[in-house]
């Protein structure tokens, strides 16, 4: 099998990227794929000893199979839990999707199976003429989107669907993750984007009473990511 590298993005912030990213992470390594998770940026970091740590970072390189630092994962941590762009100009640094790419770049290629994990939705801004889509593009990565499952998804889906295919990137799949347990006519919702998303469904993660990446992984595909 050759190596493998997908962008994960999500229809809004909290839709779940990175309990999907580490679930495929760990359905990978039970394959016995070498696997890693990159996180470039990360906005929402806490202070300790060792410096910035990001929890999403951390998730993903809990997941990582490669012998990897925490800078390899997370290289641009920004503290204040706020858009990245904001959070950057706060701490009077700049962010560019060319200098994220390098950082990637690296990394990738060295593991059988790789996430990269965006930050909030597809159109997040870096800088005011760049947002985190731009850096896709300059990975040429094919794209997996995690759907929030809530009131007004469907919506949301659709336009970051329209727009990954504008900017000429492949959809190679994407994952229904249950926000809220309760939410009206969900199975309805989930046969509505599987009828209208071209690429994909693989997997719904149901609202989980214990967020992991072995749950999730449960309730994930990787047949078709592996097949792209």
């Amino acid at each position: 099998m050759s190596k493998k590298a997908f962008f994960i993005t999500g229809t809004d912030t909290d839709a779940g990227k990175t309990l999907v990213a580490t679930g495929l992470l760990a359905a990978a390594r039970l394959r016995g794929l070498s696997t890693l998770g990159l996180k470039p940026v990360a906005a929402g970091c806490t202070r300790t000893e060792q410096g910035l740590r990001n929890s999403d970072a951390l998730a993903l390189q809990a997941q990582s199979t490669l012998p990897v630092v925490y800078e390899q994962v997370n290289p641009v941590a920004l503290e204040a839990a706020i858009a990245p762009h904001i959070a950057a100009l706060q701490e009077k640094r700049s962010l560019s999707a060319d200098r994220l790419a390098g950082f990637c770049r690296s990394s990738l290629r060295q593991a059988d199976f790789t996430l990269v994990e965006g930050a909030g939705g597809w159109r997040i801004p870096l800088n005011p003429s760049e947002t985190l889509a731009n850096l896709a593009q300059l990975l040429r990565l094919p794209v997996v989107l995690v759907v929030g499952m809530r009131l007004g998804c469907i919506n949301h889906a659709l336009l970051t669907v329209e727009a990954i295919r504008n900017d000429g990137l492949p959809l190679v799949g994407w994952v229904a993750n249950v926000l809220d347990a309760d939410m009206p006519v969900l199975e309805e919702n989930i046969a509505s984007l599987a009828q209208r998303i071209p690429a994909p469904c693989l997997g719904v993660v149901p609202r989980l009473s214990m967020a992991s990446a072995d749950a999730a992984s449960a309730h994930l595909d990787l047949t078709p990511l592996l097949d792209a």
